[in-house]
Formats: C-alpha cells, sequence, structure tokens
C-alpha cells in the first residue's frame, strides 16, 4: 500500500505539474494563459479513465500493478510527445473569426494535450477502483500530490526554463511507474529515461510562439537579433535589437514633432507587449521628442510633480517624468526581471536610468503597492501595457485585469493629492470600445467615491492610435481647460471630452465620420447613461473586482451584424477570445459525451433500480460546484497574488492539498458512522463559502502590499477550511456507493469528470457574464441539491 501511496503521489504531482507548465508556455505561444482550458482537457482525461476503467474493470483488476505502471509509464512518454506536437498545431487564434478551419486546429490542440492526463488518471482511476477499501487515503495521496506538485513547478520556473521543467515532470512519472513495475518493464523504463534525458534533440523542446506574435514580427526584420532572454513565471523576457530598421516606439507621438526617439532596444513579454529601453546617454536634446507624446500633458498641468507609475517597464515613463522636471518618481513594476535590465544589463545604454536620486524602484504588484503606500501624489500615471495589435485583435478579452476596474480607480483616486490628476493610456478601436469602456469606469469609479460632478473632473484626448484619460482630484479650472486646448492644438491631438466642451470642438485632426468618444462621453455622462451602456453595440459597462474582464466588449446581440458584415471587416469587431473560449466550452461537451458518457453506456451495470440516476446526478453536481468555486477563487485571487500563475498554482494546491485532508478525514466519519456527514459537509461548505463573499475584499485591502510569503500563506488559510469541507462529499458518496453498487465506482469517476470537464471552460463564461460572486452562488447550489440527492438515496 506504501508504495502505491508514493506512486499516486507522484502522478498526480506530475499531472498537476504539467498543467501549470502548459499554462506557462501556451502565454508565450499564444496570447493567454488558457487556465480553463488546460484544467478543462485535465479533467477530461480523468473522466475519460473512468470510463475506461468501468469497460475494462475485470481484467485491469487482475493485473493492476502492471497496468498502473504501464499508464504512469505511457503518461511520461506522452507527456513529452504533447508538449512537443501540441505547440506546432497550427492554430492561429487570430484567424478564428473569419476560417472555420481553426476550430478543428483547436480542438486538434486540445485532444494532443488531452492524451497524457488520460494515462495519469488511469493510474489514480485504477487505484481508487481496485483498492477500494483505502479510498480516503488514495484520495488524499492524490491530492497531496497535486498541491505539492503545483508549488514545486511554480518553484522550479524561476531557476529552469520550460524544456528542462518538462523533463523532470516526465522522470518523475517514470519513478512512479518504477515503483510499480515488474521485472519485464525495467528495461523499457531505462531507455525511456536515456531518451528524455539524452535522447531527444534540445530543439525539440523549444518553445515556438505565433509567428503572428511581435517577436516573431520582430526578427523578420533584416539584421534584428535577440541580444538576451530571461524567464521566470512572471514571462518570458526578450530584448531585440534592430540596427537596420530601427525600433521608433512613441504611442501617440505627434505629427508635428520637431523630433523622432533615439535608439531603442525592443523588449518582449512571452513574445509580445513590445516596450524599450531608449539610450539616453547625457544628450537631453535627443529626448525632445518626449514633450509632444500625449502623456506629456498632465506635465504642463503640474509644476515639478511628485508621480507613481504604474507598470513601469523598461522605464520609458520615468524617463517622461525626469524630462519634464518631476520632483520625485515611485516606479512599480511587478517583474524584477524587468527592471533589471534597466537597473544593470543595459544601465549604460538606459543612461543609468534607475540610478537617478529621484527615482525610486518598487517590484511589487500596482494595486498592491497603492494599497499599502501612505504617500500621495501629484499624478498616477498608467502607460500602455499592452501591444497595439493585440488589443485591436481583441486578444485579451480574457484577460483578468485589476488594473482598470472602479474599485482600483477609487484606489487610485484616494491617493491623488487635491488638484492632482490620473492619467491612463489606451490604445484606440474603432468604433470606440477600450476608452468609452474606462471612461464609463472612471465616471462610476468618481459617483462611488460621493463625487456626484465627474464631468467636471474628467478630460479626454485622442491622437492617431492612442486616447489618454484624465482624472482629476477637483474640478479642472479654466486655465487649465486652456493649457488643454493649447497642447492639443499645437500637436494636432484631438479633444474627445472637456468639461463644457462644444460638439464643433471635436474630430478637427484626426477626423472620423462622427466624433465617436464625445458623443460616447456625453452619453456616459448623462441621465440615461445605463441605458446608452446596454443598447451600445459593445460591452462597455465599468468593469469592477467582482468582473475584472476590462477588455471583454463582445455582445451576442451584436452577433449577427457582425456576421452580416463578413468579408468587409466585420469579423474584426469581434473579440476572438470569447470565441475561443466559447469553442473550447463545445468542444468540451463535445469530448465529454464522446469520450466518457457514450462510451459509459456499454459498461456492464448491475446497481439497482434508479441507483444509477441518483448518485449519476450527485457526482454530476459535485463536479460542478467544485470546479466552480475553485476557479471562481482562482480567477478572484490574481489581485491578491499578482498574477495568474501564482494564483492557479496557490490557490489549486491549496483547494487540493486541504480537500485532501478533508477526503482522508471522511474516512474516520464513515467508520464511526456519522449521521448524515454528507449534509453536515455541504452545511459548512454553504456557510464558508457564502461567508468568504464578504470577508475577501475586506482581507485583501488590508494585506494586499503583503510580501509574497505572507500573502501565499494568508491565502492558504482562507482556502484551508472551505477545502477541507470540500474534500469530504466525493468521497464520502464513493464510499456509499462501493458499499451498495460497487460497479458504479468508475462510473462516478467518469461521471464527475465529465462535469469537471464542462464546469471548468463554464465558470469562466459565467464569471465574464454575472461575475464570481454568481458563480460562486451558484456553485453552492449545486453542492445544496447533491445533500438533498445524498438524503434521498440513504433514506432508501
Amino acid at each position: 500500500m506504501r508504495r502505491l501511496l508514493f506512486a499516486t503521489c507522484l502522478v498526480s504531482a506530475a499531472a498537476i505539474g504539467f498543467e501549470l507548465l502548459l499554462m506557462r508556455v501556451l502565454s508565450i505561444v499564444q496570447w493567454h494563459h488558457f487556465a480553463w482550458m488546460i484544467i478543462s482537457l485535465a479533467l477530461l482525461g480523468y473522466g475519460a479513465s473512468g470510463t475506461f476503467i468501468a469497460l475494462f474493470r475485470t481484467t485491469l483488476e487482475r493485473r493492476f500493478e502492471a497496468v498502473f505502471a504501464v499508464s504512469a509509464l505511457l503518461f511520461s512518454a506522452t507527456l513529452v510527445a504533447s508538449y512537443i506536437v501540441g505547440q506546432r498545431v497550427p492554430f492561429n487564434a487570430l484567424e478564428i473569426i473569419w476560417d472555420p478551419g481553426q476550430l478543428l486546429m483547436l480542438g486538434l490542440m486540445y485532444l494532443v494535450f488531452f492524451v497524457p492526463f488520460f494515462f495519469a488518471a488511469c493510474c489514480i482511476g485504477m487505484a481508487l477502483t481496485c483498492q477500494s477499501s483505502a479510498i480516503g487515503k488514495i484520495y488524499f495521496a492524490d491530492l497531496l500530490g497535486a498541491g505539492l506538485g503545483a508549488l514545486l513547478v511554480l518553484g522550479a520556473l524561476f531557476v529552469i526554463p520550460a524544456d528542462r521543467a518538462v523533463v523532470a515532470l516526465s522522470l518523475a512519472a517514470v519513478a512512479a511507474s518504477l515503483l510499480m513495475t515488474n521485472q519485464r518493464l525495467v528495461i523499457v523504463q531505462l531507455l525511456w529515461v536515456l531518451t528524455v534525458s539524452a535522447g531527444i534533440p534540445q530543439s525539440w523542446f523549444s518553445v515556438q510562439a505565433s509567428p503572428y506574435k511581435g517577436l516573431s514580427q520582430a526578427l523578420e526584420v533584416v539584421d534584428a537579433e535577440v541580444l538576451s532572454e530571461s524567464s521566470s513565471p512572471l514571462g518570458l523576457l526578450t530584448v531585440v535589437d534592430s540596427p537596420t530598421v530601427p525600433f521608433r516606439h512613441a504611442p501617440g507621438l505627434s505629427f508635428n514633432a520637431s523630433a523622432i526617439p533615439p535608439e531603442q532596444l525592443g523588449v518582449f513579454t512571452d513574445a509580445d507587449g513590445l516596450t524599450v529601453i531608449t539610450r539616453a546617454a547625457g544628450d537631453a536634446g535627443a529626448l525632445h521628442y518626449l514633450a509632444d507624446l500625449p502623456v506629456a500633458l498632465p506635465y504642463q498641468l503640474l509644476e515639478r510633480p511628485e508621480v507613481l507609475v504604474l507598470g513601469g517597464g523598461t522605464g520609458g515613463d520615468a524617463m517622461l517624468g525626469l524630462y519634464h522636471g518631476a520632483r520625485r518618481i515611485d516606479v512599480v513594476e511587478l517583474n524584477p526581471q524587468m527592471t533589471n535590465l534597466v537597473f544593470h544589463e543595459y544601465a549604460d545604454f538606459a543612461g543609468y536610468l534607475y540610478d537617478d536620486p529621484r527615482i525610486s524602484v518598487h517590484s511589487k504588484e500596482a494595486r498592491g503597492f497603492v494599497a499599502r503606500t501612505g504617500r500621495r501624489y501629484d499624478l498616477v500615471h498608467i502607460g500602455l501595457m499592452d501591444s497595439f495589435g493585440a488589443s485591436g485583435a481583441g486578444v485579451h478579452a480574457l484577460n483578468e485585469n485589476y488594473i482598470y476596474t472602479v474599485e482600483a480607480l477609487q484606489e487610485y483616486l484616494a491617493h491623488t493629492r487635491s488638484g492632482g490628476f490620473i492619467a491612463i493610456s489606451r490604445w484606440i478601436k474603432l468604433p470606440p470600445r477600450d476608452s468609452l469602456k474606462l471612461f464609463a469606469t472612471a465616471i462610476e469609479a468618481m459617483r462611488r467615491s460621493g463625487i456626484d460632478d465627474p464631468g467636471r473632473r474628467l478630460a479626454l484626448l485622442r491622437t492617431w492610435n492612442t486616447s489618454l484619460l484624465l482624472l482629476k482630484n477637483g474640478a479642472i479650472t479654466d486655465d487649465e481647460l486652456a493649457t488643454i486646448r493649447e497642447f492639443t492644438r499645437t500637436r494636432s491631438f484631438d479633444v474627445a471630452y472637456l468639461p463644457g466642451m462644444a460638439a464643433s470642438e471635436a474630430n478637427r485632426y484626426n477626423k472620423l465620420d462622427e466624433p465617436h468618444l464625445y458623443l460616447g462621453a456625453v452619453k456616459l455622462l448623462g441621465d440615461d447613461a445605463r441605458d446608452y451602456i446596454r443598447r451600445y453595440k459593445f460591452h462597455v459597462e465599468p468593469a469592477t473586482d467582482d468582473k475584472p474582464y476590462f477588455f471583454h466588449f463582445f455582445r451576442w446581440s451584436t452577433l449577427p451584424e457582425v456576421l452580416a458584415l463578413k468579408g468587409r471587416g466585420g469579423e474584426s469587431l469581434i473579440e476572438w477570445g470569447y470565441l475561443v473560449l466559447i469553442a473550447t466550452l463545445a468542444q468540451a461537451l463535445l469530448a465529454g459525451v464522446v469520450l466518457i458518457l457514450l462510451p459509459l453506456l456499454n459498461a456492464p451495470r448491475t446497481w439497482p433500480a434508479t441507483t444509477g440516476l441518483r448518485f449519476g446526478a450527485y457526482f454530476s453536481l459535485l463536479g460542478i460546484a467544485f470546479l466552480c468555486i475553485e476557479m471562481a477563487f482562482i480567477q478572484k485571487f490574481i489581485l491578491f497574488l499578482s498574477h495568474p500563475l501564482y494564483s492557479v498554482a496557490v490557490v489549486l494546491s491549496s483547494f487540493l492539498v486541504f480537500a485532501g485532508l478533508g477526503s482522508a478525514a471522511s474516512t474516520g466519519i464513515v467508520e464511526r458512522k456519522t449521521k448524515q456527514p454528507i449534509v453536515i459537509a455541504v452545511a459548512a461548505i454553504t456557510l464558508l463559502a457564502l461567508f468568504y463573499l464578504f470577508l475577501l475584499p475586506a482581507v485583501f485591502e488590508r494585506f494586499m502590499g503583503s510580501p509574497d510569503s505572507v500573502r501565499i500563506a494568508i491565502s492558504a488559510l482562507l482556502i484551508a477550511p472551505l477545502a477541507f469541507c470540500m474534500g469530504m462529499p466525493f468521497p464520502l458518496g464513493l464510499s456509499r456507493v462501493a458499499a451498495v453498487a460497487a460497479d458504479f465506482v468508475p462510473w462516478a469517476w467518469g461521471i464527475n469528470g465529465f462535469a469537471s470537464v464542462v464546469s471548468a471552460v463554464l465558470a469562466i463564461v459565467l464569471a465574464i457574464e454575472l461575475g464570481f460572486s454568481a458563480v460562486i452562488v451558484a456553485a453552492v447550489a449545486c453542492y445544496v441539491l447533491a445533500a438533498l440527492l445524498a438524503r434521498s438515496v440513504d433514506s432508501n
């Protein structure tokens, strides 16, 4: 039994580690971490394994240890194969809106990555089925291994690249196979160890970024070369020099500018999201272009301000502040490797920018820093944090972003001195989306802060490709209005909104068919703002911490009109990221039916009448409920833990470890024959989950600025009691099944897996449309229904 528990723990650790590794890799290959897809396809493997075991249970039980060993070895081999092949599937997310064939490529990628999880799940499912007397211990080993694997892989990605991490995970799976093996399999296992360690060309393991990402395109330029590369869970940073066709990165630079940017090095995060390191070798004249950027406007309104730069990146916004005479600049950047480029590796090129005594650099998450600092600023500056191409294609539609929410703007406003400004830049989309949604969010933030005249405190200007929103802590004065008008006139920037402006002032230089931004801003400030938001062709409702999808603009009601414009550019009006989510949901449903439910219909059934229906519904509800709460918490804790991968690793591992402890505790509950244990567990889950809806915002606000170790510990402590209780209903129900209908155990595994496959994606759809709170409430309702079913089964 001890060998089995260790082997189960290793397989589970490798499986969850591979999930996290795929999220990191897909962030580079595509434009998103695809956490929901990876979790869904992993669960598809677990569900399909239950079906497989149900069909061949008798044969598998007779050869349990050999089947476990072979499955673990196949898991190791297919893990490597899917990592190599999956990246090379010709899926281009940018084409999904006009090429239906990309849906097939998405499905192929889904199935390729599914295979290793199927073999991993066969190991665990076989253990649960063939050793039913130790279900609690095996389930605990499974969840404990998964939790530890998540934390180990997250730590490993700070010191080793993805290609080495995949080898380590493969070897862990081989170790599990060796623990359960017989002599005839040893030679094959050792040959595979040699192959994966030294026999596969290193180039096969290299991450293949989409050819449409910024880095891939930049390297197509003559003489462009990669100068350096550094990787961590926070991102892959690639520094590129392009001497023949130099970088000229100055978003929104006036066509009237008298100077162009000096030499620049491009810095790409996960092969996209271009920022630059600008040469500043003491020649102030080379930086004159900084006066003709739209973000220079706040410095025309403030004298020697104290500035907070959020998302400082490679120092461009700090350089802007120094050029305009800021007396103090706090730069906040999440990724320390990014600031290290300016501090050390390219310090001479950047003119030792971050050594300037007026600049303080903080490697922290923006919201956390703002929440904990006691300082107030004259200017809070949020520059462009995404690329123009990615923004225009709608690739960030699924990205959780807590920088642009109502609560975030309230926090920034609270840390702005009286008379100070918040300045936020966005790329221009037409018809307007980003800029209007940000304007609506700013209005809502001011009103929640007790400001009843937001229109007197807002200004919005437009360049040929960017917009700049100014929020003032106080009414904008007549002198400031005159300064803004003069600034925009001399640089040919368009005023999109100013207090009291006439419609004729808009749309003068970079002309559109209508002054869209001005008309939208006026409507958003009017009495019928809610009706305007409801009727607008894109989703421009203010983003909140409960629905932090700032880049989600898709409306189903607009889809027929857009499709009617197919071939005339209408496809570009749809955020493909949302369509990928819906396509993945459909594919998860289809794959679950084909690989789990339909094969189950051919499995032998010997249980009493109605038992299958009731237990099937019970395990379906558990699958939906567990995953909905888990996915909602993963998304919600991104704010607290600063990064999606951190949140996935910490939340997932905490849920799994403490749910495992709950599973282990359920064994004692069964042995003591406690009455209605499932009802008691569900009652505790209900109370804790609903209590957390009110508790978490206060906890996040209080501890958001704490060190990483403290926030991780707090996260685990918060999750522990809820996860402990959530770990009980499944093994309690499984023990009940084993006692009255043993043949239903693999069915329960498969049905629960199918529900989990679908709910992993469905939870994100619901979160985008309704918010995290609604997802948690829906999950609680599923738990309550499951408890009622459990009572009805027990009463019979």
